[in-house]
């Protein structure tokens, strides 16, 4: 394993890769960590979806909520007259697959610094039209995963950010990260935690552990299981879009999955080998470059 991560280094210093740092750990320890640059917490953006998956998947065993549980009935109170009748089919388990026939990205990191739907993120969701049916189509969209972050929150009486500290930041150890959040208070579900490498592949170590830290079991390994295979087809756009979970992407390795977010910050959770390689990279670079490293001379291989 050592000779394919530092050939993998090799070929980044060789190409100039834009990189910040890799990690290699079993489902117990950190095994490997090479730093380009100065180890720092730093924005994952849509890695976080997978947080907002795990807080799902543990109100669920809890019995607080179902994968069947609709937005609209969350949030009666915010649904507007003129609201799409469709909008009432959209349940919890389309959100999670980007398939809420919303047919379109919303509340996207651009479109929240531009102010789009102040002050009310719910209330602005449910006021839009629903173009697809849901369940139909996957289109990618933070708005779905904001709002079942939400619904998450509608449903345990805790908000989000408060309930992944409870029930996960706190067992791993990892502390109370900064988090984006919205107008009115609530942790966006989509993205904006910050966190550095090895606080950030832990979700990865979990996962990989079917749930269980340290002897404590966080998380149903059912749950586990069912998010971290394909429920819905992807646009086959590159190497690695090859479906979708429950907030997870599908990855071309036996039963790999990853958390991914822009620019670069991926944890891969590669269940045959035993390990999870997670990365962390810069806003500037050309991360399809350092995906095709990262699949020649590492991901392949293990």
């Amino acid at each position: 394993m050592e000779q394919y991560l530092e050939q993998f280094v090799r070929r980044a210093e060789l190409d100039n890769l834009k990189i910040e740092g890799i990690a290699v750990a079993d489902e117990k320890k950190l095994l490997w960590e090479h730093r380009f640059t100065a180890d720092i917490p730093r924005n994952i953006y849509s890695h976080t979806k997978s947080y907002t998956a795990t807080a799902v998947g543990i109100a669920i065993s809890e019995g607080k909520l179902s994968l069947d549980d609709k937005l609209a009935d969350c949030f009666p109170d915010k649904v507007p007259e003129e609201a799409d009748p469709a909008v009432g089919e959209i349940k919890l388990r389309h959100l999670l697959t980007m398939s809420s026939g919303f047919g379109k990205a919303y509340l996207m990191n651009e479109n929240r610094r531009a102010g789009d739907g102040m002050p009310d993120y719910v209330r602005y969701m449910l006021s839009q039209k629903v173009l697809d049916q849901p369940g139909s189509k996957f289109v990618y969209s933070s708005a779905d995963s904001i709002l079942a972050g939400r619904m998450v929150e509608q449903k345990t009486g805790v908000r989000l950010a408060q309930y992944l500290y409870e029930k996960i930041f706190s067992p791993l150890g990892q502390g109370f990260p900064m988090w984006e959040h919205d107008p009115q208070g609530h942790a966006i579900g989509g993205g904006g935690m910050v966190m550095r490498l090895t606080e950030m592949m832990k979700l990865g170590q979990l996962w990989l552990a079917d749930g269980k830290w340290q002897g404590r079991q966080l998380l149903d390994p059912a749950w586990i299981r069912e998010s971290s295979r394909k429920q819905i087809d992807t646009p086959a756009d590159s190497i690695w879009s090859v479906g979708y979970g429950y907030q997870f992407w599908m990855s071309p390795y036996p039963d790999a999955y990853r958390a991914d977010g822009a620019y670069g910050q991926i944890t891969t959770v590669l269940p045959k080998s035993g390990l999870v390689v997670a990365v962390q990279c810069p806003e500037d670079g050309d991360f399809g470059k350092v995906r095709d490293a990262l699949h020649e001379e590492i991901l392949l291989k293990l």
